[in-house]
Formats: C-alpha cells, sequence, structure tokens
C-alpha cells in the first residue's frame, strides 16, 4: 500500500508569533552577514596565505566552509518570511531544507572530531607530525568527515520523508526539522523517533564524551612537561573545547530525548544555527597569531592596492 500523503507544503509559524517580536528577527540577519564575511575570510586567508599550510588550517578552512552553509540553508527562509503574513514551504522545499541543515551541521560535528585527532597527533607525536598527518591522511579525514554528514542527514531525510502527512501542516517552528515533522505524520512514528535519537542525539553524545575526553587528556599531559606547557595549555585547547559546547551541546538538548517538542526548542536550535558559525572564526583567529598576522598582510596588500 503506497504512502498517503495529502500535504504539498507546510505553514511555518516561525521564531515568534508575536508581530513585534518578529522585528526583532532582522538582527539575526546581520549575524547572519557576518557569519558569512567572518567564514569567508577564514577561507580566503588560508588558501591564499603561503605561510597557513599546515594540516589544522586544511581542516580549519573546511570547517569553515561548512560554518558558512550552515546557517544558510535556514536563515534567509527565516529572514524573509518576517516579510510575510502567511509563511509556507513546499513539500519539495521542506525536505531539501531538512537534508541541508542535517549535512552541513553533522559535518560541522564530524570535522570538529578530525581537528581533535590533528591536535592530539601534534601533541604526542610531535617529531613524527608531517609524517602521519601528510596530505592523503588530512584529505582521508576531511572525505570521510563529509561523507558522514552525508550518511547522517540522508538517513534523517529518508526516515522523514516516507512518512505519511495527512493534515494538518503547521509546523511550530522557523524551518523544517525532524522533530516538528514527526509530530505532524498520520502514522506511528515511534521507531523511526527512536532511530532519530541514534542517529543524531548519540552522535553528539559520543562526539562530546570522545573530544572532551581527548582535549581533557591533551590538556593535562600539556599541563605535566614543564612550566611553558602549563602556559601553552590553555590557549591550545581552550579555542577547541568552546568550540565544542558551542557545536555540541544544543543538538545533546534537541536530539538525545524521544521525539517530543519543547517550549524552548526554537530558541536552543537557533542558537545553534547561528552562535556557533559566528563565533568559530573569531575563537580560532584572535587566539592565532599566524592567521592574524595573515589577515593582516592579506587585507593590508589589498588595500595598497586599492590605494593605487
Amino acid at each position: 500500500m503506497g504512502i498517503t500523503n495529502n500535504v504539498t507544503e507546510f505553514v511555518l509559524f516561525g521564531l515568534f508569533q508575536s508581530r513585534e517580536l518578529q522585528h526583532a528577527c532582522f538582527v539575526v540577519s546581520l549575524f547572519h552577514v557576518l557569519t558569512v564575511l567572518g567564514n569567508l575570510s577564514v577561507i580566503i586567508t588560508i588558501n591564499v596565505s603561503k605561510a597557513l599550510h599546515a594540516p589544522m588550517y586544511f581542516f580549519l578552512s573546511h570547517l569553515s566552509f561548512a560554518d558558512m552553509c550552515y546557517p544558510s540553508t535556514t536563515m534567509p527562509k527565516m529572514i524573509a518570511d518576517t516579510l510575510m503574513e502567511r509563511k509556507t514551504i513546499s513539500f519539495n522545499g521542506c525536505m531539501t531544507q531538512l537534508f541541508s541543515a542535517h549535512f552541513f551541521g553533522g559535518t560541522e560535528i564530524f570535522l570538529l572530531t578530525a581537528m581533535a585527532y590533528d591536535c592530539y597527533v601534534a601533541i604526542y607525536r610531535p617529531l613524527h607530525y608531517t609524517t602521519i598527518m601528510d596530505p592523503q591522511k588530512c584529505g582521508f579525514l576531511v572525505g570521510a568527515s563529509w561523507a558522514a554528514g552525508f550518511q547522517h542527514s540522508i538517513l534523517q531525510t529518508l526516515l522523514t520523508v516516507q512518512l505519511p502527512f495527512c493534515g494538518p501542516s503547521e509546523i511550530d517552528s522557523f524551518f523544517c526539522d525532524v522533530h516538528p515533522l514527526l509530530k505532524l505524520a498520520c502514522a506511528d512514528t515511534y521507531v523511526v523517533g527512536l532511530i532519530v535519537v541514534a542517529s543524531g542525539g548519540m552522535n553528539s553524545l559520543v562526539s562530546f564524551i570522545i573530544l572532551i575526553t581527548s582535549y581533557v587528556v591533551i590538556l593535562l599531559t600539556l599541563r605535566s612537561r614543564s612550566s611553558e606547557g602549563r602556559c601553552k595549555a590553555p590557549s591550545t585547547c581552550g579555542s577547541h573545547v568552546i568550540t565544542v559546547l558551542l557545536v555540541l551541546v544544543p543538538p545533546m538538548f534537541m536530539y538525545i530525548r524521544p521525539s517530543t517538542t519543547l517550549a524552548a526548542d526554537k530558541l536552543v536550535i537557533l542558537f545553534n544555527i547561528v552562535m556557533p558559525p559566528l563565533l568559530n572564526p573569531l575563537i580560532y583567529t584572535l587566539r592565532n597569531n599566524e592567521v592574524k598576522n595573515a589577515m593582516r598582510k592579506l587585507f593590508w596588500v589589498q588595500g595598497s592596492l586599492g590605494e593605487k
């Protein structure tokens, strides 16, 4: 028996119900512009500068690309909807948005795991670092991160697209996500909900445990080596730990519990979509003199050429 689907479009309730509060969404548009410009500047700097060819910067350029794309899957639609009286999205557009958001969001998590491995090798095997983290190994880790993000996203999408939707079609959110869509399905979604928890929530939890444990071990190792190590430890691991907390805590809150929706869900997922991609360029550049110097040289040269 085929899937019964009477829904051709969904109605989005948006971030706020109040018309006055909806205008606050324009602040998000400013954040989105800053996110795109910040991550784009990191990508350009790393690819243009001859001094930033270490594996860490190769991973960082891919993280910046994922951070630039992740909010772009949802923010432009949300910002445009603030001007609309009735906020709708087609069924196909909804599934595309669901796939894209989980693809770039999932890839971001796996890239952080690859960066943690790179940091581990740099600390524990400094003499063999360039041999272990050769271009082939770095390419494999980045390719595996994007492939894992795709696998996670396609699973979420296939689980959702095969569900029957008979109506109503109102989504109490500002974009198409798994939990609100499961709530609208006119079928038993218990098993699908468990798979979503296993795929999304447990992935986030396991990644969080692995990353935090690895950085704690690295931190303790650096502190035990010398007084120089004690000074270097917070600088080496601090930015990575902050990024891990920003990226992984919201998904754990959203997807590790059963398929239910809470009042705080919209603000939590908004924070996850907006803040890590906005802050990551600052976290990784303000604490890294090599990136700051490369940016100064790049934009100073560009400015000098412009004046001439």
